[in-house]
């Protein structure tokens, strides 16, 4: 999976939006949240957040470190889009998703029930 294709599933789930922040990242939030993050030119693979019991299991793979600057929030960072498979990549990152919509108020949530 490319970078493209990564992005066009991302943009399918409800309430998904998609935009450039710090002049070199893509990033995809859910109700101006953040829960993706990837680097524009490829240099890296993406970095979402985990949940707490999962983030010390996944910072132990190799490919995955803690991200920069969000670990504290239990953010991972792929070194590239292939450092998990495929079918468990996506898996992940709809958990990030899940997480934080999770966190939005119920008027919110609601609204994006699938």
């Amino acid at each position: 999976m490319d970078a493209e294709g990564f992005g066009e599933r991302l943009r399918a789930w409800p309430g998904v939006c998609e935009d450039v922040k710090w002049s070199a990242d893509r990033v995809w939030s859910v109700a101006g949240k953040m829960f993706c993050a990837l680097s524009q030119d490829g240099s890296a693979g993406p970095g979402f957040k985990v949940a707490d019991e999962d983030f010390l299991a996944m910072i132990d793979r190799p490919g995955i470190r803690p991200a920069p600057y969000l670990a504290r929030a239990k953010w991972v960072a792929l070194d590239a889009l292939d450092s998990l498979p495929e079918a468990e990549l996506l898996a992940r990152v709809r958990t990030s998703y899940e997480l934080v919509r999770a966190k939005l108020p119920k008027k919110a949530q609601r609204e994006l029930a699938d």
